[in-house]
C-alpha cells in the first residue's frame, strides 16, 4: 500500500511541476517586449568605399642636363618659385673653358676659308693662262691638265674648309648651350616640394638627368588617386560628388568630384583595381602631397526620405513560421533557438497569395511562404513589386505592442539605413529586436562557431595545450 500511494504522490507533483512550467512559458511569451524604431525622415547615400593618396595636379622632376658641381642654390623646401626664375647654378668654368676653344677653333677655320679662297683665285688664273698658252700650241697638254687639277683641288679644299668653318660654329653654338645650362631654372609657377642636392655636390648627367627638385604646379588644386575595386567600379562615373578623410584632419570632411576612371587596371595579389582620379580644392592649404585619403564616392543621394534601420529587415519574432502560419508563440525563450532546420522561422520570406490574413495563409495567419534562403540566414530582399525597387518584410508593432508583418518596397541604402519608398507611414514602429536585460538583442543568424543550446548535439571538450 505504500508504494502505490507513494507513485501516486510523485505523479502529482510532476504533472503540478509541468503544468507550472508552461503557464510561465506562457507567461513569459506573453511579457516579451520589443525594441522597435519609429520611421522617420532622413537624408541617405549610397557611396563606394576607397583608399587613395593625395597628389599635385602637375608635378615636374628638374634635372640637369649637364655634369659639374653645384656652385648655388637659390630656393629651397616650399620655396615658391616662377617660371624663368634661377634655382641653383652649376660651376661654369670648365664650360667657359671649352667655350673659348670653340671660338678659337672657329677663327681659325674662318682664316683657313680666306687662304683656300686665294688658293682658288690662283689656281683659276693660271688655268687660263695655260688654256690661252695650249690654244697656240706654246706648251704641252699635260700642262694644261696640271692646271686644271691644280684649280678643281683648291675648289676642293675651299670647300671644306667652309664646312670645318660651319663645324666649328656648330661646337660654339654647343658650348654655349652647355655654359646656359649650368644655369637651372623653374619650368613651370609652383612650390619646392623637394630638394635633393647641396652646394659643392657633384651631379653627373651621363645617362639620365639627376633630378635636383622637384615643383609642384599648384596646391592648391590637388587630386586623389584612389583604387576603387572592380566590383565596384561600375558604379562610378565622372562627375560623381565624393567626400574623403585624412588622418591628419580625422573630425573633417573634405569635398572632391570624380574627374577621370582610368582604363588601364592594376593587379596586386589577384585583387584588380582601377586607378580613379578625384579632382580636389585646396584653398587653406591643408592638404598635402603623400596624404592618405579615406574615399567614399556618392553612387545615390537621397534628401528627406522615409527610413528604417537595417536592423528591421533581419528580425524575425520567435515562432514565426512562414507558409500561412502565421506568427505564433514557440515553446523556448525568446531568442534561445531560430531556424534550426530548413525553411526555419528565420528564413527569406516573400509574399504569399495574398495580404497578411486574407487568402494565401489560414485564418489568422499571415499568408506567406518561404522563398530559397538557407536555415538561419538574414532574409533576403525579394524582387520588388509594384513599380521597380526591391522588396522585403518589415514587422511593425500594432496597437496591442504585438509585431505585424508587413512588406515594403525599399531604395538605397548607406549599411545603416534604407530608404522606405512605399509600404509604411511615418511614425509607425518597425521592429529592430527583442528587450532583455542587457538592452534591445536583436533577432538573427547565430553567429558561425558560437557553442549550440540544442541538448542532443554532441558537445566536444577543447583540449588544452
Amino acid at each position: 500500500m505504500v508504494r502505490p500511494r507513494a507513485s501516486r504522490i510523485i505523479l502529482a507533483a510532476a504533472a503540478v511541476a509541468v503544468v507550472a512550467v508552461v503557464l510561465a512559458f506562457r507567461s513569459h511569451d506573453h511579457d516579451v517586449k520589443y525594441a522597435a524604431v519609429p520611421v522617420e525622415r532622413g537624408d541617405l547615400m549610397d557611396v563606394v568605399g576607397a583608399t587613395g593618396t593625395l597628389q599635385a595636379v602637375i608635378t615636374v622632376q628638374v634635372g640637369s642636363q649637364v655634369s659639374g658641381t653645384i656652385q648655388s642654390l637659390y630656393a629651397d623646401f616650399n620655396s615658391v618659385v616662377h617660371k624663368g626664375q634661377v634655382i641653383a647654378r652649376l660651376d661654369p668654368s670648365s664650360f667657359q673653358a671649352r667655350l673659348g676653344q670653340s671660338q678659337a677653333s672657329l677663327i681659325a677655320a674662318r682664316a683657313n676659308v680666306e687662304r683656300s679662297r686665294a688658293e682658288v683665285d690662283d689656281a683659276h688664273q693660271k688655268l687660263g693662262r695655260a688654256k690661252e698658252l695650249a690654244a697656240q700650241k706654246l706648251i704641252p697638254q699635260s700642262d694644261l691638265d696640271t692646271a686644271q687639277a691644280t684649280y678643281d683641288g683648291a675648289v676642293a679644299q675651299h670647300k671644306a674648309n667652309q664646312a670645318a668653318v660651319n663645324q666649328a660654329q656648330a661646337n660654339v653654338n654647343q658650348a654655349k648651350v652647355d655654359l646656359d645650362h649650368t644655369i637651372i631654372t623653374a619650368p613651370i609657377d609652383g612650390v619646392v616640394i623637394a630638394r635633393n642636392v647641396d652646394v659643392g655636390q657633384t651631379v653627373a648627367a651621363s645617362f639620365t638627368a639627376p633630378v635636383l627638385f622637384v615643383i609642384a604646379n599648384d596646391l592648391k588644386h590637388m587630386q586623389v588617386n584612389a583604387s576603387i575595386d572592380e566590383a565596384d567600379i561600375g558604379r562610378v562615373r565622372s562627375g560623381q560628388g565624393v567626400t574623403f578623410r585624412v588622418d591628419a584632419y580625422p573630425d573633417q570632411t573634405f569635398r572632391g568630384r570624380v574627374d577621370q576612371v582610368r582604363l588601364q587596371p592594376t593587379t596586386v595579389q589577384n585583387v584588380v583595381t582601377y586607378n580613379t582620379i578625384i579632382s580636389v580644392d585646396n584653398d587653406d592649404g591643408k592638404l598635402m602631397p603623400g596624404m592618405t585619403a579615406t574615399v567614399s564616392v556618392i553612387v545615390q543621394k537621397a534628401d528627406n526620405v522615409l527610413r528604417i534601420p537595417a536592423a528591421a529587415l533581419r528580425f524575425r519574432p520567435e515562432g514565426f513560421e512562414p507558409g500561412g502560419r502565421g506568427a505564433r508563440p514557440s515553446a523556448a525563450p525568446p531568442g534561445a533557438g531560430a531556424g534550426a532546420g530548413a525553411g526555419g522561422p528565420r528564413a527569406a520570406i516573400a509574399p504569399g497569395a495574398g495580404a497578411p490574413g486574407a487568402g494565401g495563409g489560414r485564418p489568422g495567419g499571415g499568408g506567406f511562404r518561404r522563398t530559397g534562403g538557407q536555415p538561419g540566414a538574414p532574409p533576403t530582399a525579394a524582387a520588388g513589386a509594384g513599380g521597380g525597387g526591391r522588396s522585403s518584410l518589415v514587422f511593425v508593432l500594432d496597437d496591442k505592442g504585438q509585431p505585424q508583418p508587413v512588406r515594403v518596397r525599399l531604395g538605397i541604402s548607406d549599411g545603416q539605413y534604407v530608404e522606405v519608398k512605399d509600404g509604411l507611414a511615418e511614425g509607425a514602429r518597425a521592429v529592430v529586436g527583442v528587450e532583455g536585460e542587457a538592452g534591445a538583442r536583436p533577432s538573427g543568424p547565430r553567429p558561425s562557431g558560437s557553442p549550440s543550446n540544442n541538448p542532443f548535439s554532441p558537445q566536444f571538450q577543447r583540449r588544452q595545450r
